[in-house]
Protein backbone atom coordinates (compact mmCIF):
# COMPACT_ATOMS: atom_id res chain seq x y z
CA UNK A 1 0.00 0.00 0.00
CA UNK A 2 1.19 3.55 -0.85
CA UNK A 3 0.79 6.44 1.60
CA UNK A 4 1.62 10.00 0.79
CA UNK A 5 2.32 12.21 4.12
CA UNK A 6 2.26 15.89 3.68
CA UNK A 7 3.84 18.42 5.93
CA UNK A 8 2.32 21.38 5.80
CA UNK A 9 4.54 24.68 7.98
CA UNK A 10 2.31 27.57 7.98
CA UNK A 11 4.05 30.66 10.18
CA UNK A 12 1.73 32.83 11.85
CA UNK A 13 2.28 36.60 13.18
CA UNK A 14 3.28 36.22 16.64
CA UNK A 15 -0.59 37.12 18.66
CA UNK A 16 -0.18 39.63 20.98
CA UNK A 17 -1.34 39.43 24.26
CA UNK A 18 -4.50 41.60 26.16
CA UNK A 19 -2.17 43.43 28.93
CA UNK A 20 -1.34 46.89 30.13
CA UNK A 21 0.48 48.24 27.05
CA UNK A 22 3.78 50.30 27.10
CA UNK A 23 4.53 53.45 24.34
CA UNK A 24 8.41 52.25 23.53
CA UNK A 25 7.98 55.34 21.14
CA UNK A 26 10.61 58.34 22.02
CA UNK A 27 11.10 61.77 19.71
CA UNK A 28 14.96 63.05 19.29
CA UNK A 29 13.86 66.03 17.24
CA UNK A 30 13.32 69.40 18.75
CA UNK A 31 9.71 70.13 17.43
CA UNK A 32 8.08 73.64 17.03
CA UNK A 33 5.10 71.78 19.31
CA UNK A 34 5.58 69.44 22.05
CA UNK A 35 3.77 65.90 21.36
CA UNK A 36 0.82 64.81 23.33
CA UNK A 37 1.64 63.01 26.94
CA UNK A 38 2.15 59.72 26.69
CA UNK A 39 -0.54 57.53 28.84
CA UNK A 40 -2.59 60.41 28.72
CA UNK A 41 -0.40 61.73 31.82
CA UNK A 42 -0.46 59.22 34.01
CA UNK A 43 -1.12 59.93 37.23
CA UNK A 44 0.08 63.97 36.65
CA UNK A 45 -2.48 66.03 37.14
CA UNK A 46 -3.02 68.56 34.49
CA UNK A 47 -0.07 67.09 32.35
CA UNK A 48 -1.10 69.44 29.54
CA UNK A 49 -1.20 72.67 31.15
CA UNK A 50 -5.00 73.16 29.75
CA UNK A 51 -6.10 74.27 33.50
CA UNK A 52 -3.55 76.96 34.28
CA UNK A 53 -1.29 75.97 37.17
CA UNK A 54 -3.34 73.86 38.86
CA UNK A 55 -1.76 70.79 40.07
CA UNK A 56 1.90 72.38 39.91
CA UNK A 57 3.88 74.47 42.66
CA UNK A 58 7.48 76.47 42.77
CA UNK A 59 10.23 74.17 44.05
CA UNK A 60 12.75 76.35 45.89
CA UNK A 61 12.64 79.88 45.32
CA UNK A 62 11.78 79.75 41.96
CA UNK A 63 8.89 81.71 40.52
CA UNK A 64 6.22 79.73 37.95
CA UNK A 65 3.91 80.98 35.41
CA UNK A 66 0.86 79.44 33.12
CA UNK A 67 2.10 80.96 29.37
CA UNK A 68 0.27 80.24 25.93
CA UNK A 69 1.85 80.26 22.29
CA UNK A 70 0.79 79.58 19.31
CA UNK A 71 -2.21 77.62 21.02
CA UNK A 72 -0.13 75.24 23.42
CA UNK A 73 -0.10 75.96 27.06
CA UNK A 74 3.10 75.37 29.10
CA UNK A 75 4.49 76.43 32.45
CA UNK A 76 7.68 78.36 33.13
CA UNK A 77 10.01 78.73 36.13
CA UNK A 78 11.78 81.64 36.01
CA UNK A 79 13.77 83.41 38.61
CA UNK A 80 16.07 81.09 39.23
CA UNK A 81 19.22 80.95 41.89
CA UNK A 82 19.45 77.35 42.60
CA UNK A 83 19.71 74.47 40.29
CA UNK A 84 16.82 73.04 42.00
CA UNK A 85 14.74 76.19 41.42
CA UNK A 86 11.62 74.89 39.55
CA UNK A 87 8.24 73.72 38.72
CA UNK A 88 7.47 70.56 40.76
CA UNK A 89 4.22 68.49 41.75
CA UNK A 90 3.35 66.38 44.23
CA UNK A 91 2.70 62.91 43.90
CA UNK A 92 1.96 59.69 45.93
CA UNK A 93 4.82 56.88 44.77
CA UNK A 94 4.06 53.28 45.51
CA UNK A 95 6.74 50.07 46.64
CA UNK A 96 8.08 48.05 43.84
CA UNK A 97 6.24 49.84 41.21
CA UNK A 98 7.82 50.92 37.73
CA UNK A 99 7.67 54.31 36.79
CA UNK A 100 7.62 55.72 33.29
CA UNK A 101 8.33 59.26 33.00
CA UNK A 102 8.29 61.89 29.94
CA UNK A 103 7.77 65.49 29.52
CA UNK A 104 8.86 67.87 27.04
CA UNK A 105 11.16 70.85 28.27
CA UNK A 106 12.27 74.04 26.62
CA UNK A 107 14.68 76.89 27.57
CA UNK A 108 14.64 80.24 27.25
CA UNK A 109 18.80 80.27 25.52
CA UNK A 110 21.25 78.15 24.50
CA UNK A 111 21.29 74.37 25.34
CA UNK A 112 20.93 73.29 28.60
CA UNK A 113 21.06 70.51 30.62
CA UNK A 114 17.86 69.76 32.40
CA UNK A 115 17.49 66.46 34.60
CA UNK A 116 14.13 65.05 36.12
CA UNK A 117 14.34 64.75 40.12
CA UNK A 118 12.38 62.99 42.74
CA UNK A 119 12.28 64.00 45.92
CA UNK A 120 11.10 60.82 48.22
CA UNK A 121 11.20 60.07 51.41
CA UNK A 122 14.50 57.77 50.70
CA UNK A 123 16.67 60.90 49.25
CA UNK A 124 16.31 62.47 45.53
CA UNK A 125 16.29 59.82 42.51
CA UNK A 126 17.21 61.41 38.70
CA UNK A 127 14.92 59.81 36.33
CA UNK A 128 16.17 61.30 33.11
CA UNK A 129 17.97 64.04 31.43
CA UNK A 130 17.52 65.94 28.21
CA UNK A 131 19.81 68.86 26.50
CA UNK A 132 16.93 71.54 26.24
CA UNK A 133 16.49 73.93 23.58
CA UNK A 134 15.25 77.36 23.10
CA UNK A 135 12.81 77.84 20.80
CA UNK A 136 11.72 74.00 19.97
CA UNK A 137 10.75 70.92 22.58
CA UNK A 138 12.72 68.45 23.29
CA UNK A 139 11.54 65.11 24.58
CA UNK A 140 12.62 63.80 28.17
CA UNK A 141 12.05 60.17 28.76
CA UNK A 142 13.06 58.37 31.62
CA UNK A 143 11.75 56.71 34.64
CA UNK A 144 12.81 54.98 38.01
CA UNK A 145 12.09 52.01 40.37
CA UNK A 146 10.54 52.99 44.20
CA UNK A 147 11.50 50.92 47.17
CA UNK A 148 9.55 52.30 49.58
CA UNK A 149 5.89 53.90 49.34
CA UNK A 150 5.39 57.57 50.23
CA UNK A 151 5.11 60.96 49.17
CA UNK A 152 6.98 62.59 46.92
CA UNK A 153 7.57 65.64 44.55
CA UNK A 154 8.79 65.39 40.92
CA UNK A 155 10.92 68.89 39.59
CA UNK A 156 13.14 69.37 36.90
CA UNK A 157 16.43 70.99 37.56
CA UNK A 158 19.53 72.96 35.51
CA UNK A 159 22.80 73.80 37.15
CA UNK A 160 22.80 77.08 34.38
CA UNK A 161 20.47 78.81 36.49
CA UNK A 162 20.16 82.12 34.63
CA UNK A 163 17.49 80.00 32.07
CA UNK A 164 14.11 79.33 32.62
CA UNK A 165 12.78 76.08 32.06
CA UNK A 166 9.64 75.57 30.40
CA UNK A 167 7.31 72.36 30.58
CA UNK A 168 4.74 70.73 29.16
CA UNK A 169 3.27 67.10 28.52
CA UNK A 170 4.44 65.77 31.65
CA UNK A 171 3.92 61.93 32.02
CA UNK A 172 4.18 59.47 34.63
CA UNK A 173 2.94 55.99 34.58
CA UNK A 174 3.16 53.45 36.75
CA UNK A 175 3.57 49.88 36.52
CA UNK A 176 3.20 46.26 38.73
CA UNK A 177 5.90 43.99 37.77
CA UNK A 178 3.69 41.37 36.49
CA UNK A 179 2.21 44.43 33.79
CA UNK A 180 6.27 44.71 33.64
CA UNK A 181 6.78 41.38 32.99
CA UNK A 182 3.36 41.27 29.96
CA UNK A 183 5.76 43.73 28.33
CA UNK A 184 8.37 42.00 27.94
CA UNK A 185 6.67 38.86 26.92
CA UNK A 186 4.54 40.42 24.69
CA UNK A 187 7.81 41.93 22.84
CA UNK A 188 8.99 38.99 22.46
CA UNK A 189 5.96 37.35 20.77
CA UNK A 190 6.34 40.17 18.59
CA UNK A 191 9.63 40.61 17.91
CA UNK A 192 11.71 37.42 18.61
CA UNK A 193 9.06 34.75 17.54
CA UNK A 194 6.57 33.27 15.53
CA UNK A 195 3.59 30.82 15.54
CA UNK A 196 4.46 28.04 14.03
CA UNK A 197 1.41 25.41 12.86
CA UNK A 198 2.73 22.15 11.65
CA UNK A 199 -0.33 19.89 9.46
CA UNK A 200 -0.36 16.44 8.41
CA UNK A 201 -2.69 15.23 5.74
CA UNK A 202 -2.41 11.87 3.95
CA UNK A 203 -2.42 11.61 0.16
CA UNK A 204 -5.93 12.67 -0.23
CA UNK A 205 -5.64 15.71 1.76
CA UNK A 206 -7.21 14.22 4.83
CA UNK A 207 -6.12 15.51 8.48
CA UNK A 208 -3.69 13.01 10.29
CA UNK A 209 -4.72 13.27 13.66
CA UNK A 210 -2.04 11.78 16.33
CA UNK A 211 0.67 12.40 14.45
CA UNK A 212 4.25 12.55 16.57
CA UNK A 213 5.74 15.77 16.08
CA UNK A 214 9.18 17.10 17.57
CA UNK A 215 10.43 20.50 17.08
CA UNK A 216 14.28 21.05 18.68
CA UNK A 217 16.14 24.31 17.79
CA UNK A 218 19.73 23.87 16.37
CA UNK A 219 20.57 27.49 15.99
CA UNK A 220 19.16 30.74 17.45
CA UNK A 221 19.09 34.06 15.50
CA UNK A 222 19.76 36.31 18.49
CA UNK A 223 23.41 36.92 19.09
CA UNK A 224 24.16 35.88 22.75
CA UNK A 225 27.64 35.88 24.41
CA UNK A 226 30.21 36.45 26.69
CA UNK A 227 33.81 38.23 26.34
CA UNK A 228 36.65 35.69 26.28
CA UNK A 229 40.68 36.10 27.03
CA UNK A 230 44.01 34.14 26.32
CA UNK A 231 42.97 31.83 29.18
CA UNK A 232 40.74 29.94 26.42
CA UNK A 233 43.05 28.88 24.26
CA UNK A 234 44.88 26.13 26.07
CA UNK A 235 41.95 25.43 28.23
CA UNK A 236 39.59 21.98 26.70
CA UNK A 237 37.16 22.75 29.53
CA UNK A 238 37.13 26.29 28.93
CA UNK A 239 36.34 25.83 25.53
CA UNK A 240 33.62 23.05 25.75
CA UNK A 241 31.66 25.35 28.66
CA UNK A 242 32.04 28.56 25.92
CA UNK A 243 30.65 26.81 22.70
CA UNK A 244 28.03 24.96 24.23
CA UNK A 245 26.33 28.02 24.71
CA UNK A 246 27.27 31.17 23.08
CA UNK A 247 27.15 32.85 19.41
CA UNK A 248 29.47 35.66 19.90
CA UNK A 249 32.62 36.99 21.35
CA UNK A 250 34.74 40.09 22.59
CA UNK A 251 38.14 39.80 22.77
CA UNK A 252 38.74 41.22 26.54
CA UNK A 253 42.17 43.25 26.44
CA UNK A 254 44.06 40.85 23.50
CA UNK A 255 42.76 43.47 20.67
CA UNK A 256 43.84 46.40 21.81
CA UNK A 257 46.34 48.51 21.39
CA UNK A 258 48.48 48.35 24.07
CA UNK A 259 48.35 44.56 23.77
CA UNK A 260 49.34 44.63 20.01
CA UNK A 261 52.09 47.00 20.35
CA UNK A 262 53.58 47.39 23.81
CA UNK A 263 56.79 48.82 22.74
CA UNK A 264 56.49 51.58 19.44
CA UNK A 265 56.88 50.14 15.81
CA UNK A 266 57.03 45.96 17.52
CA UNK A 267 53.70 44.31 17.04
CA UNK A 268 52.57 41.46 17.89
CA UNK A 269 48.85 39.54 16.67
CA UNK A 270 49.86 36.62 17.65
CA UNK A 271 47.41 36.18 20.71
CA UNK A 272 44.40 37.88 18.78
CA UNK A 273 45.34 35.94 15.44
CA UNK A 274 44.51 32.27 17.51
CA UNK A 275 41.86 33.82 19.62
CA UNK A 276 40.06 34.56 16.31
CA UNK A 277 40.49 31.70 14.47
CA UNK A 278 39.34 29.34 17.58
CA UNK A 279 35.69 31.25 16.72
CA UNK A 280 36.03 30.80 13.74
CA UNK A 281 36.40 26.72 13.96
CA UNK A 282 33.19 26.96 16.14
CA UNK A 283 31.26 29.53 14.39
CA UNK A 284 31.31 31.85 16.92
CA UNK A 285 30.91 35.85 15.88
CA UNK A 286 33.51 38.39 17.09
CA UNK A 287 33.55 42.44 17.99
CA UNK A 288 36.74 43.75 17.66
CA UNK A 289 37.41 45.42 20.73
CA UNK A 290 39.33 47.97 20.20
CA UNK A 291 40.49 50.48 17.77
CA UNK A 292 41.46 53.27 19.96
CA UNK A 293 40.15 53.58 23.86
CA UNK A 294 39.87 57.41 24.91
CA UNK A 295 40.74 56.85 28.48
CA UNK A 296 44.39 58.45 29.05
CA UNK A 297 45.38 55.51 31.65
CA UNK A 298 45.02 52.89 28.77
CA UNK A 299 46.88 54.28 26.31
CA UNK A 300 50.38 52.26 25.39
CA UNK A 301 52.77 53.29 27.62
CA UNK A 302 54.94 55.06 25.01
CA UNK A 303 51.85 57.19 23.57
CA UNK A 304 51.53 59.88 25.89
CA UNK A 305 54.67 61.21 25.47
CA UNK A 306 54.54 61.76 21.50
CA UNK A 307 54.13 65.43 20.10
CA UNK A 308 50.53 65.77 18.29
CA UNK A 309 52.35 64.88 15.02
CA UNK A 310 53.63 61.84 15.94
CA UNK A 311 50.47 60.63 17.77
CA UNK A 312 48.73 61.17 14.45
CA UNK A 313 51.59 59.34 12.68
CA UNK A 314 50.71 56.65 15.00
CA UNK A 315 47.52 56.85 14.89
CA UNK A 316 47.08 56.62 11.61
CA UNK A 317 49.50 53.37 11.89
CA UNK A 318 47.51 51.53 14.11
CA UNK A 319 44.07 51.68 11.97
CA UNK A 320 45.90 50.90 9.18
CA UNK A 321 47.53 48.06 10.97
CA UNK A 322 44.52 46.38 12.83
CA UNK A 323 41.62 47.51 10.85
CA UNK A 324 43.27 45.78 7.35
CA UNK A 325 44.29 42.54 9.64
CA UNK A 326 40.81 41.81 10.33
CA UNK A 327 38.53 43.80 7.41
CA UNK A 328 35.40 41.69 6.80
CA UNK A 329 36.40 39.15 9.87
CA UNK A 330 34.34 40.76 12.45
CA UNK A 331 30.58 41.39 13.20
CA UNK A 332 31.84 45.00 14.72
CA UNK A 333 34.39 47.61 15.57
CA UNK A 334 34.92 49.62 18.58
CA UNK A 335 35.93 52.53 17.20
CA UNK A 336 36.91 54.80 19.79
CA UNK A 337 36.09 53.48 23.09
CA UNK A 338 34.13 55.36 26.38
CA UNK A 339 34.04 58.68 23.82
CA UNK A 340 31.99 60.30 26.23
CA UNK A 341 33.41 60.14 29.12
CA UNK A 342 37.11 60.98 28.30
CA UNK A 343 38.81 62.80 25.48
CA UNK A 344 42.59 61.66 25.44
CA UNK A 345 42.87 61.74 21.29
CA UNK A 346 40.69 64.97 20.80
CA UNK A 347 42.96 66.95 23.78
CA UNK A 348 45.85 65.75 21.63
CA UNK A 349 44.56 65.90 18.15
CA UNK A 350 41.62 68.80 18.50
CA UNK A 351 38.14 67.91 18.69
CA UNK A 352 37.67 66.34 15.31
CA UNK A 353 39.88 63.45 15.96
CA UNK A 354 36.78 61.01 16.90
CA UNK A 355 34.84 62.08 13.23
CA UNK A 356 38.02 61.60 11.45
CA UNK A 357 39.30 58.57 13.13
CA UNK A 358 35.64 56.68 12.31
CA UNK A 359 36.35 57.96 8.53
CA UNK A 360 39.32 56.71 7.87
CA UNK A 361 38.25 53.28 9.61
CA UNK A 362 35.21 53.27 7.23
CA UNK A 363 37.66 53.37 4.20
CA UNK A 364 39.29 50.81 5.10
CA UNK A 365 36.99 48.30 6.69
CA UNK A 366 33.13 49.64 5.36
CA UNK A 367 31.56 46.66 5.56
CA UNK A 368 31.67 46.39 8.94
CA UNK A 369 29.64 48.02 11.42
CA UNK A 370 31.46 50.87 13.38
CA UNK A 371 30.19 51.68 17.07
CA UNK A 372 30.81 54.18 19.65
CA UNK A 373 31.27 51.98 22.69
CA UNK A 374 30.15 53.70 26.61
CA UNK A 375 29.14 53.32 29.67
CA UNK A 376 26.47 54.78 32.19
CA UNK A 377 24.31 55.62 29.38
CA UNK A 378 21.73 52.94 30.52
CA UNK A 379 23.10 52.02 33.69
CA UNK A 380 23.27 54.95 36.37
CA UNK A 381 20.44 58.10 35.49
CA UNK A 382 23.39 60.34 37.41
CA UNK A 383 26.18 59.93 35.41
CA UNK A 384 25.64 63.38 33.26
CA UNK A 385 28.46 62.39 31.08
CA UNK A 386 27.25 60.04 28.83
CA UNK A 387 22.79 60.30 29.02
CA UNK A 388 21.17 59.23 26.07
CA UNK A 389 21.23 63.07 25.06
CA UNK A 390 25.30 63.37 25.48
CA UNK A 391 25.40 59.69 23.25
CA UNK A 392 22.77 61.40 20.50
CA UNK A 393 25.30 64.23 19.99
CA UNK A 394 28.62 62.89 20.27
CA UNK A 395 26.67 60.26 17.09
CA UNK A 396 25.84 63.49 15.46
CA UNK A 397 29.08 65.59 15.95
CA UNK A 398 31.07 62.01 14.69
CA UNK A 399 28.87 61.92 11.62
CA UNK A 400 28.86 65.90 10.93
CA UNK A 401 33.05 65.30 9.98
CA UNK A 402 33.63 65.61 6.27
CA UNK A 403 32.88 62.23 4.59
CA UNK A 404 31.09 61.07 7.50
CA UNK A 405 27.62 62.11 6.49
CA UNK A 406 25.38 59.36 6.21
CA UNK A 407 27.14 57.18 8.34
CA UNK A 408 25.58 54.93 10.79
CA UNK A 409 27.63 54.21 13.85
CA UNK A 410 26.31 51.13 15.99
CA UNK A 411 24.98 52.27 19.72
CA UNK A 412 27.29 49.49 22.21
CA UNK A 413 26.20 50.34 25.49
CA UNK A 414 28.23 48.55 28.30
CA UNK A 415 25.95 47.56 30.73
CA UNK A 416 27.99 47.62 33.78
CA UNK A 417 25.37 47.42 36.55
CA UNK A 418 25.23 47.85 39.87
CA UNK A 419 21.42 48.39 41.24
CA UNK A 420 19.30 47.77 37.65
CA UNK A 421 16.60 51.23 36.84
CA UNK A 422 14.41 48.90 34.43
CA UNK A 423 12.53 52.13 33.38
CA UNK A 424 15.14 54.15 32.69
CA UNK A 425 17.10 51.53 31.18
CA UNK A 426 14.38 50.46 29.16
CA UNK A 427 13.48 54.40 28.05
CA UNK A 428 17.10 55.05 27.48
CA UNK A 429 17.05 52.23 24.93
CA UNK A 430 13.69 53.56 23.43
CA UNK A 431 15.49 57.16 22.76
CA UNK A 432 18.67 55.93 21.39
CA UNK A 433 16.58 53.49 19.77
CA UNK A 434 14.74 56.32 17.42
CA UNK A 435 18.21 57.51 15.42
CA UNK A 436 17.66 53.37 13.78
CA UNK A 437 20.84 52.34 14.39
CA UNK A 438 21.83 48.99 15.66
CA UNK A 439 21.52 48.59 19.62
CA UNK A 440 23.63 46.07 20.95
CA UNK A 441 24.78 45.54 24.74
CA UNK A 442 28.38 44.93 24.66
CA UNK A 443 29.77 44.38 28.25
CA UNK A 444 27.27 43.14 30.46
CA UNK A 445 28.16 42.61 34.12
CA UNK A 446 26.57 43.20 37.50
CA UNK A 447 28.85 44.07 40.70
CA UNK A 448 29.09 41.24 43.20
CA UNK A 449 26.39 41.48 46.10
CA UNK A 450 23.83 39.22 47.26
CA UNK A 451 21.41 39.87 44.68
CA UNK A 452 23.65 39.62 41.38
CA UNK A 453 22.43 36.75 39.66
CA UNK A 454 18.47 38.24 40.46
CA UNK A 455 19.94 41.42 39.16
CA UNK A 456 21.32 39.95 36.06
CA UNK A 457 18.48 38.07 35.02
CA UNK A 458 16.27 40.96 35.23
CA UNK A 459 18.55 43.25 32.76
CA UNK A 460 19.00 40.18 30.72
CA UNK A 461 15.43 40.07 30.39
CA UNK A 462 15.15 43.46 29.71
CA UNK A 463 17.34 43.67 27.31
CA UNK A 464 16.57 40.34 25.06
CA UNK A 465 12.83 41.44 24.79
CA UNK A 466 13.52 45.27 24.13
CA UNK A 467 12.19 45.32 20.09
CA UNK A 468 15.32 47.22 18.78
CA UNK A 469 18.23 45.65 20.78
CA UNK A 470 19.83 42.95 18.58
CA UNK A 471 22.71 41.34 20.47
CA UNK A 472 24.20 40.94 23.96
CA UNK A 473 27.48 40.05 25.08
CA UNK A 474 28.08 39.64 29.07
CA UNK A 475 31.42 41.06 30.29
CA UNK A 476 32.42 37.37 32.03
CA UNK A 477 35.79 36.47 30.46
CA UNK A 478 37.25 33.39 32.56
CA UNK A 479 40.15 34.05 34.20
CA UNK A 480 41.82 31.52 37.59
CA UNK A 481 42.73 34.74 39.15
CA UNK A 482 38.72 36.04 39.10
CA UNK A 483 36.89 37.73 36.46
CA UNK A 484 36.80 41.14 35.74
CA UNK A 485 33.45 42.18 37.86
CA UNK A 486 31.25 39.26 37.54
CA UNK A 487 32.11 35.32 36.93
CA UNK A 488 29.47 32.61 35.81
CA UNK A 489 31.61 30.13 36.66
CA UNK A 490 34.08 28.71 38.86
CA UNK A 491 37.73 27.65 37.97
CA UNK A 492 36.30 23.72 37.35
CA UNK A 493 33.23 25.20 34.85
CA UNK A 494 30.52 24.56 37.38
CA UNK A 495 27.73 27.03 37.05
CA UNK A 496 27.93 29.87 39.77
CA UNK A 497 24.30 31.16 40.47
CA UNK A 498 24.62 33.92 37.77
CA UNK A 499 25.94 30.68 35.19
CA UNK A 500 22.71 29.25 36.05
CA UNK A 501 20.80 32.29 35.30
CA UNK A 502 22.30 32.52 31.88
CA UNK A 503 21.79 28.84 31.25
CA UNK A 504 17.98 29.11 32.20
CA UNK A 505 17.40 31.58 29.92
CA UNK A 506 19.27 29.88 26.71
CA UNK A 507 16.90 27.10 27.30
CA UNK A 508 14.13 29.93 27.63
CA UNK A 509 15.70 31.46 24.53
CA UNK A 510 14.71 28.28 22.70
CA UNK A 511 17.50 25.61 23.25
CA UNK A 512 14.80 23.17 24.56
CA UNK A 513 12.80 20.46 22.98
CA UNK A 514 8.71 20.65 22.14
CA UNK A 515 7.15 17.37 21.53
CA UNK A 516 3.57 16.63 20.77
CA UNK A 517 0.62 15.03 18.81
CA UNK A 518 -1.83 16.45 16.16
CA UNK A 519 -4.96 17.26 16.76
CA UNK A 520 -8.31 15.73 15.36
CA UNK A 521 -6.98 18.51 12.21
CA UNK A 522 -3.84 16.99 11.84
CA UNK A 523 -2.05 20.10 13.80
CA UNK A 524 0.17 20.88 15.61
CA UNK A 525 0.66 24.64 16.74
CA UNK A 526 4.35 26.21 18.53
CA UNK A 527 5.37 29.42 19.49
CA UNK A 528 9.25 29.57 17.92
CA UNK A 529 12.28 32.05 18.55
CA UNK A 530 13.75 33.05 15.21
CA UNK A 531 16.48 29.99 14.41
CA UNK A 532 17.08 27.18 12.83
CA UNK A 533 14.71 23.69 14.07
CA UNK A 534 14.72 20.37 13.31
CA UNK A 535 11.49 18.89 12.66
CA UNK A 536 10.99 14.98 13.26
CA UNK A 537 7.13 13.63 12.24
CA UNK A 538 5.85 10.48 12.35
CA UNK A 539 2.61 8.11 12.62
CA UNK A 540 1.10 4.87 14.01
CA UNK A 541 0.31 3.67 10.02
CA UNK A 542 3.39 4.53 8.64
CA UNK A 543 5.41 1.53 10.66
CA UNK A 544 9.06 2.32 11.51
CA UNK A 545 9.53 5.54 9.14
CA UNK A 546 9.85 9.12 10.77
CA UNK A 547 10.24 12.77 8.21
CA UNK A 548 12.94 15.04 9.58
CA UNK A 549 13.08 18.32 8.49
CA UNK A 550 14.87 21.35 8.35
CA UNK A 551 13.16 24.80 9.59
CA UNK A 552 14.01 27.97 9.53
CA UNK A 553 11.67 30.24 11.25
CA UNK A 554 13.03 34.25 10.63
CA UNK A 555 11.55 37.62 11.46
CA UNK A 556 10.04 39.17 9.29
CA UNK A 557 6.30 40.59 9.01
CA UNK A 558 4.99 38.65 5.99
CA UNK A 559 3.76 35.14 7.37
CA UNK A 560 5.56 31.96 4.99
CA UNK A 561 3.81 28.60 4.31
CA UNK A 562 5.95 25.32 3.08
CA UNK A 563 4.66 22.14 1.83
CA UNK A 564 6.72 18.86 1.87
CA UNK A 565 6.23 16.20 0.50
CA UNK A 566 7.21 12.49 0.92
CA UNK A 567 6.09 9.22 -1.08
CA UNK A 568 6.45 6.11 1.63
CA UNK A 569 5.41 2.49 1.57
CA UNK A 570 3.52 1.10 4.23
Amino acid sequence: MSLLLLLCLIFLSGSEAKVSSYDYSASIQCLANPQKAQYGGGIIKNPELNDGLQGWTAFGDARIEHRESRGNKYIISHSRNQPHDSVSQKIYLQKNKLYSLSAWIQVSEAKVPVTAVFKTIKGFKHAGAIIAESNCWSMLKGGLTVDASGPAELYFESNITSVEIWLDSISLQPFTPQEWRSHQDQSIEKTRKKRVVVQAVDGQGNPLPNASISIEQKGGSFPFGSAINKNILNNAAYQNWFTSRFTVTTFENEMKWDSTEKTQGEEDYSIADSMLQFAKQHGIAVRGHNVFWDDPHYQPSWVPSLSPDQINSAIEKRINSVVSRYKGQLIAWDVVNENLHFSFLESKLGQNASGKIYNAVQKIDGQTTLFLNEYNTIEDSRDGSSTPTKYLNKLREIQSYTGNNGMQIGIGLESHFSTPNLPYMRASIDTLAATGSPIWLTELDVTSQPRQAEYLEQILREAHSHPKVQGIVMWTAWNPGGCYTMCITDNNFRNLPTGNVVDKLLKEWGFTRLAGTTDQNGTFEASLFHGDYQVTIGHPVIKNFTLDQHLQVIPTDEPKQTTIRLQVSA
